[in-house]
Formats: C-alpha cells, sequence, structure tokens
C-alpha cells in the first residue's frame, strides 16, 4: 500500500514527578545511523494523528491511547526521498511533516529494528543530537509548551 503524501515526527517525552526535569527521547536509525525522533507517514486513510499514533506503537512500543499533544510546527520536506511518490496524484514538490509530542512517562519503550538504540536526554542535550532545524523548532516548541511558557514570552525566556 502506498504511502500517503505527508510525514509525522513524534517526540516521546518524560517529566519527573517535580516537574523540574523534562526528558525526551531519541532514537539511533540502524539504516543512516544518525539519531532522529519517531518518523514516519501516513497509511490508507490515516490523518496525521492517526498515522503518530501507529508510527508511535510501532518504532517504541507505546500505546496508542497515550497522550498526544499536536504541535503547531509544520515543515515541508522535499519529495526525493520518498520511494512511494509516484502515487501520489498532486505531483508535490514538498509534503509537510506534522509534529506531535506524546507522553512516554509510564511505558518502556522497546525500539523496532529500524533503530539500534535509543537514549532519555534534557532539552539542550537533545538539541545538539537533533540534525534538522525543523526538528529543533518542534523541539523548542514542545519544551514551552511542557514548561507552561506563554507564547509571547517564549522568545525571552531560554528553554
Amino acid at each position: 500500500m502506498p504511502r500517503l503524501p505527508f510525514q509525522v515526527l513524534v517526540f516521546p517525552y518524560r517529566v519527573s514527578s517535580t516537574k523540574e526535569r523534562i526528558e525526551y527521547a531519541l532514537f539511533k536509525r540502524k539504516d543512516l545511523s544518525f539519531w532522529q525522533w519517531i518518523a514516519g507517514g501516513g497509511e490508507e486513510h490515516e490523518t496525521p494523528l492517526q498515522a503518530a499514533k501507529r508510527e508511535t506503537l510501532e518504532e517504541s512500543g507505546i500505546p496508542m491511547e497515550s497522550d498526544f499533544i499536536k504541535l503547531d510546527s509544520v515543515t515541508s520536506i522535499p519529495i526525493t526521498g520518498f520511494k512511494d511518490k509516484h502515487f501520489w496524484q498532486e505531483n508535490p514538490y514538498v509534503i509537510p511533516e506534522y509534529s506531535f509530542g506524546v507522553n512516554a512517562e509510564k511505558n518502556k519503550i522497546k525500539i523496532s529494528k529500524e533503530h539500534t538504540e535509543y537514549k532519555w536526554l534534557r532539552y539542550f542535550k537533545a538539541m545538539q543530537y537533533v540534525k534538522w532545524d525543523s526538528n529543533k523548532t518542534a523541539l523548542w516548541e514542545l519544551n514551552c509548551r511542557l514548561k507552561k511558557i506563554n507564547p509571547k514570552e517564549a522568545l525571552e525566556v531560554q528553554a
């Protein structure tokens, strides 16, 4: 079945009981040897949220019933890296990537065959591992949301 012309990016997170420590799970890709969040595309008639929930379950074992946060961060990705692009009727040059956070506090992560390992990192360390600026923007947004930083003050506050 061909994938739909959109991508999802999911950030598993956990917050300490004191709410002072937030950590994010990053995964090391087996085929490309770099660190990333959970990522994938939509299948059949999925919405971006449904795809995010399925991909999260497949890649980490985090249940689909977990608490997901839809982020405002959306980026565009060139279609050059997608093998199913010839199925897309619209013939886009780029496809959207929708971002989500997922609360993984109560879950033990079980990585899929797509990854070799995972690690929990705090915000600033996670930012050092991330490859793409769009992923950094989405992480920044999620971190601000979890810390309940007002959007109008977010630019003034060191996240």
